[in-house]
């Protein structure tokens, strides 16, 4: 009998389950070894108890039964069983379910990045974490929008700039337009981790400091990240971009967004950015420690 897609999945991640627990021993959580083991690795019982979950429940989650996972205890057999990054990724993606991640702090972007970066002068580029921080950029990209490197960490936000700054409101051609599609893919976004202090302490102070942003916030729209044409008014000339987006394996959440030139004329331009001083950012809000504590 051909099965369904949602009886392969869970078929599947109790396999996956199944296999690992198999290859827990008793000395790798501590426990003391066991000359009566007709099985390798850990019993059901052991790892439902470790776990804090039920031996029943457990017992259905090996066997592929239809039964409410949540991401907690999925998180709890996780750690028991000692997976790694990948491992705990693809459990995760087999049980359809979002794990939950930590803002990573912005020194953890490679030299390699950031070597990429540079390589790709005269295009602007700039890496983006999970919840929008601008973790690392190239000359071109502050020359484009602004140096906003002086300002404090907790400001290295691209949706708290686009909202509070009144160079990207002037720089950014349609800004209100684009204000509702970047409020949507905000929220498209925070659906995987919406419970994150990061999303909620980001949310809280564009609500407060951007009435724009609170009206177009309560139309719940949505929409996926996705590669769109952006006019700029810049110094230099008007210029045309199409924003490009790549994630990053290595980095839940990071992607690279470069700007690439959609006619001859902005190409030209961007060679004229290679000697225009970017411009300093103003600090757009009074320093209130939100985003730091993320």
């Amino acid at each position: 009998m051909n099965q369904s897609a949602d009886e392969q999945r869970r078929r599947a991640l109790g396999e996956f389950i199944r296999s690992r627990r198999e290859r827990t021993t008793p000395e790798m959580v501590g426990m003391p070894p066991s000359l009566r083991r007709r099985t390798p690795g850990l019993r059901r019982e052991e790892i439902a108890m470790l776990s804090g979950i039920g031996v029943t429940w457990y017992t259905w989650l090996e066997q592929g039964r239809s039964i409410n996972v949540s991401a907690q205890v999925l998180g709890a057999v996780a750690r028991v069983l000692r997976l790694d990054d990948a491992e705990r990724a693809h459990l995760f993606a087999l049980a359809e379910l979002a794990e939950q991640h930590p803002s990573p702090p912005a020194s953890t972007v490679s030299r390699a990045v950031r070597l990429m970066l540079d390589r790709m002068e005269p295009y602007p580029a700039v890496v983006i974490g999970p919840h929008w921080e601008m973790l690392a950029a190239n000359r071109a990209y502050l020359a484009l929008i602004g140096d906003y490197t002086e300002l404090p960490p907790e400001h290295h936000n691209s949706m708290l700039l686009y909202f509070t700054d009144a160079r990207w409101r002037r720089v950014m051609g349609g800004w209100l337009d684009n204000a509702a599609s970047l409020v949507a893919r905000m929220r498209a976004a925070m659906a995987a981790d919406v419970a994150a202090p990061a999303w909620r302490q980001l949310l809280s102070m564009l609500e407060r400091h951007s009435p724009e942003f609170a009206q177009i916030w309560e139309r719940q729209e949505v929409a996926p990240m996705e590669s769109m044409v952006k006019t700029m008014h810049h110094e230099v000339g008007t210029i045309r971009a199409e924003v490009v987006h790549t994630w990053l394996a290595d980095r839940r959440g990071v992607r690279l967004t470069v700007y690439t030139p959609c006619d001859d004329a902005t190409a030209e331009l961007y060679e004229q950015l290679r000697t225009f001083t970017p411009p300093r950012v103003a600090r757009p809000l009074p320093t209130d420690g939100l985003l730091a504590r993320a």
